[in-house]
């Protein structure tokens, strides 16, 4: 998985031809300004984002979408649509069936679960999520 933060601007600058004489430091714009972007990794079929930008989840709608949440528990599941979903709190770990290893989900995550597929989730932390069906 690639690097995710602040980008560094002082290599890039020393390289850059000079074509006024401001000082390099008044055409860089802020170092907390340039984020890279919110990366999406795919595991076992299911793909993850960590921490999605807030513009994303509001141009989806979903904090609009239903909510569900869950205890601490372990349990079979089958999803018979693709679902998407934001979890707000909680960890689990997701099993595919055919699959030893799980895969690890938590607050923050916007997770796509591919229709057909059966798994066991393995509830660690009390699940609250947002979730739609397609």
């Amino acid at each position: 998985m690639g690097c995710i933060g602040l980008v560094n601007l002082t290599s890039i600058n020393q390289y850059r031809p000079r074509t006024t004489n401001k000082p390099y430091n008044s055409r860089r714009p802020s170092m907390a300004t340039i984020r890279a972007e919110s990366m999406s990794t795919e595991k076992l079929g299911i793909t993850i984002e960590k921490n999605p930008p807030e513009s994303k989840l509001t141009q989806l709608g979903v904090r609009n979408w239903p909510k569900w949440g869950c205890p601490p528990s372990k349990f079979p599941w089958t999803y018979n649509a693709k679902e998407t979903c934001y979890l707000l709190e909680g960890k689990v770990k997701v099993y595919p069936d055919g699959f030893e290893e799980g895969v690890e989900i938590e607050a923050g995550d916007f997770v796509v679960f591919p229709k057909g597929m059966s798994c066991t989730w393995d509830v660690c932390v009390a699940v609250d999520k947002h979730y739609q069906f397609e």
